[in-house]
């Protein structure tokens, strides 16, 4: 095959191609095997031109759709991994920032981010590509990113997981992340995760690199310690704490950990809050799911099995299972009735007047309803939009129950745009005020002043 020399912006990988053209990537390597896609091969993998793939989509019938536009307000470039449906993304450009890269291993969120960044260089499984390789897509060299960011995948970490940690793959993807981090070196990374990480152990027998993790990390607050520890080795300042996003403007109670590190020798203070739940500092109060979803026309939505709508019927906005006639109650739940735990998830309906609780990928799962305050339906795909707070123009692809799972794997679009003026701040050498008594989140003890005493 020729040599091609266009630019690296210019190029898209195998898995972006398939995307374009809605076909396999094996698809895609037999077309620039043969010439008919114009490109080059990168170890493994192949790189091609975006303009080749682009006439081959016009050629066959597939449609490009235009870009939407991005941040860029700052100089600092993003590259963004485990992006999913890019909510990490999208509100770290209202602070100014640009993406110019993306990874998802999941062909629905790549679709997704295609189908709204037809020019951003998208990857699948970060296994299958070195960080130069990244970084040659990204069009950018080593030293020369301004921020990493992610979420990698949390379900090793989450409480409601077997939180085997470590030893779990999804856990090792974890650690690959800090791999392509510590390669890669930005001037600042972002990790965005579950709470359940903040008391995670380091499972027995847990290797990184074919070295198995010290002994003392086997403990309470293990993981989040050796993460903290090898960043720190590898010349960054840590800092973390447990946000509650309803604190930053979304109309949505979603605790999540955000570990944010610097290349300067400064710490990045912690995140300032812009709203408080009852007014504290003289910031708004949370806002409401009443103000996030009015003016929704269209509703997308699952449906609850006919058996369970009678006792939604007898629901007011807010209330549970346990809001149910006493003489219902075992009916409603059936075994659950005995289990243990609040399970307040049953037959929940949202309250108008709150933010809602935090969303789950699904909103017709038994233990974790998220019914309209008055209709006899779960959440819509559009209200869950709205409580993440994406543009209504924002596409997803995929079939209603993937386009739930994307947004309720998302983060809040004001928790990323408060990370991404924190960045903007600590980059331009501003001290923000901090607030060391506000209420994060519902939690204590939840940043590294707290669990390792830094000053």
């Amino acid at each position: 095959m020729e040599e091609t020399h266009a630019r690296p912006n210019d190029l898209m990988d195998v898995d972006r191609a398939a995307v374009t053209l809605r076909v396999t990537p094996q698809r895609v390597r037999a077309l620039a095997r043969a010439g008919v896609l114009a490109g080059r091969q990168l170890g493994r993998t192949w790189l091609l031109e975006s303009r080749a793939v682009e006439q081959h989509a016009v050629d066959t019938g597939v449609a490009v759709r235009p870009s939407v536009p991005v941040g860029g307000d700052t100089n600092l470039k993003v590259m963004s991994f485990f992006s999913g449906a890019m909510g990490l993304d999208l509100g770290m450009e209202r602070a100014g920032l640009q993406t110019v890269f993306a990874s998802d291993v999941d062909l629905w969120c790549r679709a997704s981010i295609h189908a709204n960044r037809p020019q951003l260089p998208v990857i699948g499984d970060v296994w299958k590509y070195s960080p130069e390789e990244m970084l040659q897509l990204a069009g950018l060299e080593v030293g020369g990113v301004d921020v990493v960011a992610g979420g990698p995948p949390c379900q090793a970490f989450s409480t409601a997981g077997r939180r085997k940690g470590m030893s779990d793959t999804r856990g090792n993807v974890f650690l690959r992340f800090l791999d392509i981090i510590r390669e890669i070196r930005p001037k600042y990374f972002v990790i965005e995760n579950v709470r359940g990480l903040l008391s995670m152990a380091v499972a027995r027998g847990s290797t990184h690199n074919g070295v198995e993790i010290p002994f003392e990390y086997q403990s309470r607050a293990g993981v989040i310690g050796y993460v903290t520890r090898i960043m720190e080795a590898a010349g960054y300042v840590v800092s973390f704490n447990l946000y509650n996003a309803a604190n930053y403007g979304a109309p949505q109670k979603r605790e999540r950990v955000v570990i944010i590190g610097s290349r300067d020798g400064e710490r990045v203070p912690h995140l300032q809050p812009t709203h408080a739940e009852a007014g504290q500092l003289g910031l708004p109060r949370w806002r409401t799911f009443r103000e996030a979803v009015a003016g929704i026309t269209q509703h997308d939505h699952l449906e609850f099995p006919a058996s369970r709508l009678k006792y939604y019927r007898m629901l007011g906005d807010g209330q549970y299972w346990k809001d149910l006639p006493s003489e219902v109650q075992r009916d409603a739940m059936g075994r659950s009735f005995d289990s243990g735990g609040g399970k307040t998830g049953f037959y929940r309906r949202v309250a108008w007047d709150k933010p809602s609780p935090t969303l789950v990928t699904s909103p017709t799962m038994p233990a974790t309803d998220l019914a309209h305050p008055e209709e006899l339906r779960p959440l819509s795909v559009q209200e869950y939009g709205r409580l993440q707070e994406f543009p209504d123009s924002w596409r997803l692809e995929g079939p209603v129950k993937e386009q739930y799972r994307q947004l309720g794997n998302a983060v809040p679009l004001s928790l990323g745009e408060a990370i991404g003026r924190s960045l903007v701040a600590h980059s331009q050498g501003a001290q923000p005020a901090e607030y060391p008594d506000f209420p994060y989140s519902r939690y204590r003890n939840t940043s590294e002043k707290d669990l390792f005493q830094v000053k």
